[in-house]
């Protein structure tokens, strides 16, 4: 069984550190071995399990928990709305909402943020991503947007993989200014979307459960904003109002228990990504960083010629 590392670039400390995976053992065991596979298509990508477990994790005792887990992943409580002793279960913790200013929106009405904290992977042409966690893979947009002239509207545009630990703020939010659509859901399994998972096979991304919102933005044109399910992640909440344009760094909404992902797709020509979300991206290493923090530039002279 592979034990290779997680590794990631931190953006704020300038460094290629380790990741400590949230149940790594039985990640390995279930995605890498023979008996672990055949229990992951027989049971642990249904519904029912991830329901069942953030059922449990509703309990009030399950609220035992969070100091322990706070010590063991060092978190910041200074930035908790509320008090880290407070928490009626786990699942209350779990989605906790943040101080006001703790996470600062990147200034600038042509600036896009990330929509979530954790581990980002992106590309500036989706079309020629292929490989990043393992080679001979390619991200299929008509499967993950299940609609083969919407894939279309977004080819050779760029693509945005955050990936949210269980450790993370699991809140997601709007990373352009704009007026958001009614959420469209694609039902599928609920596969982790940790890379030990995605490495053994990149397509769990379009068979989980996920939900796509598109945002009209005047700056960056049609935004796909998508939340994707994963193992222990049977809900995702949308806590936005459809009734009114929403502004960039606004709450989206939130997951519950367990981790999760959020895919943002942008139209050929109207983003330039940072560039060290490109540069690791091109190596295939994740970037570290929380919300708000700074995505890319509109760019409205940008083409397909210049990915």
């Amino acid at each position: 069984m592979s034990a290779e590392p997680i590794r990631y670039f931190h953006r704020y400390k300038q460094t290629v550190e380790t990741e400590q995976v949230y149940g790594g053992s039985w990640l390995r065991w279930t995605y890498q071995t023979s008996l672990g596979r055949l229990s992951l298509a027989l049971l642990v990508k249904r519904a029912i399990v991830s329901r069942y477990y953030g059922w449990k994790m509703s309990w009030r005792s399950s609220a035992n928990r969070v100091l322990p887990f706070i010590v063991e992943y060092d978190l910041n409580v200074d930035e908790f709305a509320k008090s880290a002793f407070s928490f009626k279960s786990f699942n209350d913790f779990f989605y906790r909402a943040l101080k006001p200013g703790a996470r600062p929106i990147a200034p600038g009405e042509n600036v896009a943020v990330l929509p979530a904290d954790g581990r980002h992977l992106a590309f500036q042409n989706v079309d020629a991503a292929a490989g990043f966690y393992a080679k001979g893979q390619q991200f299929s947009l008509e499967s993950f947007l299940g609609d083969k002239a919407l894939a279309e509207e977004f080819a050779g545009g760029a693509l945005l993989i955050s990936r949210l630990c269980p450790v993370d703020y699991h809140r997601f939010h709007f990373p352009v200014s704009g007026r958001p659509g009614e959420p469209r859901l694609i039902n599928g399994w609920l596969y982790s979307v940790s890379p030990i998972a995605l490495r053994q096979n990149l397509a769990y991304l379009w068979e989980n459960k996920r939900m796509i919102t598109l945002v009209e933005s005047p700056q960056f044109g049609r935004v796909a904003v998508c939340e994707i399910g994963a193992t222990m992640v049977g809900t995702i909440f949308q806590s936005f109002s459809q009734n009114r344009a929403a502004t960039k760094g606004e709450e989206k909404g939130l997951f519950q228990f367990g981790g999760s992902c959020v895919i943002t797709l942008f139209q050929a020509g109207r983003i330039k990504l940072d560039d060290d979300l490109i540069r690791h991206g091109a190596e295939g290493i994740e970037v570290y960083a929380r919300m708000g923090d700074r995505l890319g530039e509109a760019v409205g002279g940008f083409s397909r010629t210049n990915v």
